[in-house]
């Protein structure tokens, strides 16, 4: 049970495999209590404590969960700092792309893995309740993908990306992108190592959403405005809601593209090729 946002993990799988206790003590210290993390099939242990900490729970103070949270972030904050610890040491720039369902993440990870083939690595992790079918879209690409299924969990978090990270095993200097599960909600408080967070926005899902969501848009570094393609069909605001994101967040960088057509393409290649040059210096 998350007791940061009530989901309840279960059994997660990565690549459809409960994976079992092995020694990565180059990534992660593991300690006793863990759910299973189900990492391409394979278990890991997976857990951050026991306890109510619903707030209808009976006899539960609210400072009595203000701590329960603090002690779930912080552990998902420790493993999250030995994932980042890794990734930069490997140069290896990291994103951590988050949505709500149907925004078109996974089509603009394969237009955009196809379209920067021979240019650069790139690996993806994959984070779903149940399917491997986005991993297999990548997979498609030619690209490394792990796939992690999370089972009734609602977001991905530091332990099971690190588990993720010793399965995929990204060269120096490759890129790295998460596919974090559709959620504009609790994957906003669960860092995972990256270098950002990237949001990324449909147009068809209406301007208010940044406000709606505070809390991811002003996590995000980045918000990507998908299927511009459709702005001709729809009664969308393009500037209302930038100024929404902005309002929310005011650093917080836009590109808008549409991975269907194609528009907006170049300059989010340039801009993730800034990135990777800024990591490498």
């Amino acid at each position: 049970m998350c007791n940061v946002c009530g989901c309840a993990h279960g059994e997660t799988k990565i690549d459809g495999v409960t994976p079992h206790d092995h020694d990565h003590s180059h990534m992660h210290d593991h300690d006793n209590g863990h759910d299973h993390v189900h990492v391409d099939g394979e278990a890991h242990d997976h857990h951050y404590g026991h306890g109510p900490a619903h707030a209808h729970a009976p006899g539960l103070s609210q400072t009595r969960m203000v701590e329960i949270e603090r002690n779930i972030l912080s552990k998902n904050d420790a493993y999250a700092a030995k994932n980042r610890a890794y990734l930069e040491q490997n140069g290896i720039l990291t994103l951590n792309f988050v949505s709500s369902p149907g925004s078109g993440k996974t089509t603009l990870l394969a237009r955009t893995i196809t379209d920067l083939q021979g240019g650069v690595a790139i690996n993806v992790i994959e984070g779903d309740q149940q399917t491997a079918n986005d991993a297999e879209r990548i997979r498609a690409t030619g690209a490394k993908a792990i796939q992690v299924n999370t089972g009734k969990g609602c977001h991905l978090d530091g332990h099971m990306v690190g588990h993720a990270l010793e399965s995929l095993a990204p060269t120096a200097g490759s890129m790295l992108f998460i596919e974090n599960v559709g959620n504009l909600v609790c994957p906003a408080g669960f860092d995972l190592g990256e270098n950002l967070k990237v949001a990324i926005l449909s147009v068809t899902e209406g301007e208010d959403k940044p406000l709606k969501y505070p809390d991811m848009f002003h996590a995000a570094g980045l918000m990507l405005l998908n299927k511009i393609d459709l702005l001709p069909h729809l009664n969308f605001d393009v500037d209302l809601c930038i100024e929404n994101a902005r309002r929310v967040n005011p650093n917080i960088q836009v590109l808008q593209v549409s991975a269907t057509s194609g528009e907006g393409l170049d300059d989010w290649y340039a801009w993730l090729k800034t990135e990777a040059a800024a990591l490498q210096s």
